[in-house]
């Protein structure tokens, strides 16, 4: 086959590989990058992503075929891919599957036509203690329990195994979608969103029922939930980041289907309600009352007959609920989230207990279609306040550094200077740090929103900022997930959590939702002293959106 040197991609024998941002063919070959591989880094000129087993096992359970990836690997890249490459892709991608988990009256069994795999995985020291048998007939018998244990050991040892062991439907709850809405407004999924409850729910089959949706913040994450449990109709257990969030939920639901309600529960620190479709958080779900006691409200999992459980911004799911998950594995499982970037690289844990990515779509496809905002980025670099400052930081411990870097002073005239340009619009003013919060609330006059401000506090501050009454709202990382407010056009970010890719996204996502003006634009802001850590970690930030097809334009300021 033969070559063009003016192709966009090197694929070198390491499973890395360089994109040209200036080649014409960039936005192809990033879009087709992003099914089958993980950006690694993104400075101005070449981009870096890296081929990896879980990638590829991604795209497997997307459908996907290794001779279709090879295929546009070479149609794109300067020089002849390496075979060691082309064979790693067969490789890993055959493995998926290759071994499936199936139900036999009330026992589960693992089963492959590759007997010597099954002899091979049950001598291994992680699966083994999962099962209950030796091989018999090509298949081996699975310990009651164990279902998800069994599938996260598989996927530990390099053979995910594809689970068609099939649900127990859960207690039944008919529901049906509105339309008009409550609120009067004609509804229906949109096209994406009904293909990707379509791709989770499979028929109905034991194909679907477990797997995560991926699509951007603003894209209406939540009605795809809400599409599953109108395909599901059972009783449904939501799991979501914070009350907000929650309480946003529960709104849509209430506004969208014809549940009553008195079919929709809320277990949080207020309210401890059991109900067909129960709301609760992380945060209640984890509390206990000390590291040795047990976990006060897991029994939620146990309390009811659910055919379906949705985790709401699934890359956020905390670590101790994974055990819950695994116990979980007969009940439906839908993880809902912009990024499959987990910042405790627990992907794997994802992959295996809730399921594989079943449906993405990239951000800038919607953004095309209107389906969210067009967004322009702007990184700000800002020299330090003074001398002073700048001796400070340069004796400093790298942690404190970090601090100084981030609530440099000289950021705040830079703040007003946006905030004079963007007069008129709703914008967010986002920071990690409470003092330096504290300060812009002061300086600004605009409301903070903090952890420490009351639930019900938070709720009218929001709804003000929605109908225009608050025009600015400051807030701290409480805000970066799951608050809809469709008509945040500008964010300003003072402060970040050092390189966290989940973050950027998250806070981008605050002003991508839909505008009502005909330009449908936003401007995303963010503020990092020049020549600072701040800067290194800015960059690592910002991976996620340059995956998603963002640029950032940079600015410098040189005098404070």
């Amino acid at each position: 086959m033969s070559f063009d040197p003016s192709n966009p991609l090197i694929v070198q024998s390491d499973r890395t590989v360089l994109l040209e941002t200036a080649n014409e063919q960039f936005d192809k070959a990033r879009d087709s990058l992003a099914m089958f591989a993980e950006l690694v880094k993104s400075p101005e000129h070449i981009h870096t992503y890296r081929i990896t087993p879980l990638s590829l096992w991604n795209a497997a359970a997307l459908g996907q075929q290794p001779e279709d990836i090879k295929a546009e690997l070479e149609s794109m890249s300067k020089y002849p891919v390496p075979s060691n490459l082309m064979v790693d892709i067969d490789d890993f991608m055959s493995r998926y599957g290759r071994i499936k988990l199936i139900a036999s009256g009330d026992d589960l069994y693992l089963t492959s036509e590759d007997e010597p795999l099954l002899e091979e995985i049950s001598r291994n020291r992680l699966v083994e203690p999962h099962l209950a048998s030796d091989i018999e007939a090509g298949h081996i018998k699975v310990k009651k329990g164990e279902r998800g244990f069994v599938k996260h050991a598989l996927i530990r040892v390099g053979f995910p195994v594809e689970d068609l062991a099939g649900y127990t439907p859960g207690e039944p709850l008919e529901l049906d979608l509105r339309s008009p809405t409550l609120e009067g407004n004609e509804f229906g999924l949109r096209h994406y969103q009904q293909e990707a409850v379509s791709a989770f729910w499979a028929g109905g089959s034991e194909r679907g029922g477990s797997g995560t949706i991926v699509l951007p913040c603003g894209a209406g994450k939540t009605i795809v939930g809400i599409g599953a449990m109108n395909a599901t109709q059972s009783h449904t257990l939501i799991l979501t980041t914070n009350t907000t969030a929650l309480r946003q939920w529960r709104d849509e639901i209430l506004d969208k289907t014809d549940l009553d309600p008195e079919d929709v529960g809320e277990y949080s620190g207020e309210r401890k309600e059991i109900k067909p479709v129960t709301l609760t958080t992380y945060q209640i779900l984890t509390y206990r009352k000390s590291k040795k006691d047990e976990f006060t409200h897991f029994h939620v999992f146990n309390d009811a007959d659910w055919g379906l459980i949705i985790y709401d911004e699934v890359h956020l799911l905390p670590a101790p609920v994974f055990r819950a998950v695994a116990n979980l594995q007969s009940r439906r499982r839908l993880g809902l989230t912009a990024t499959l970037v987990r910042e405790d690289g627990k992907e794997e844990e994802v992959f295996s207990l809730i399921g594989p990515k079943k449906y993405d779509v990239p951000w800038r496809v919607l953004e095309k279609q209107g389906f969210i905002a067009t967004a322009e980025c702007t990184e700000i670099r800002v020299p330090f306040k003074d001398d002073d400052l700048r001796l400070e930081y340069a004796v400093a411990e790298p942690r404190q550094k970090y601090r100084i870097a981030a609530t440099n002073p000289a950021k705040l005239d830079v703040m007003e200077d946006i905030l004079k340009e963007h007069e008129g619009e709703q914008i967010l003013i986002i920071g990690q740090y409470l003092d330096q919060l504290d300060q812009i609330s002061e300086r600004t006059g605009a409301p903070l929103i903090t952890g420490q401000t009351p639930q019900k506090a938070r709720e009218v501050l929001y709804d003000q900022f929605r109908t225009g009454e608050v025009p600015v709202l400051v807030v701290s990382k409480v805000a970066n997930f799951a608050v809809d407010l469709p008509d945040a056009s500008v964010a300003i970010q003072v402060s970040g959590t050092f390189g966290s890719r989940q973050e950027e996204a998250q806070r981008l996502g605050r002003v991508l939702r839909p505008k009502k003006n005909s330009s449908n634009e936003a401007n995303f802001y963010s503020l990092v002293t020049r020549d600072s850590t701040e800067q290194e970690f800015a960059n690592k930030r910002q991976l996620f959106l340059t995956e998603q097809g963002y640029r950032y334009t940079i600015e410098s300021i040189d005098h404070p």
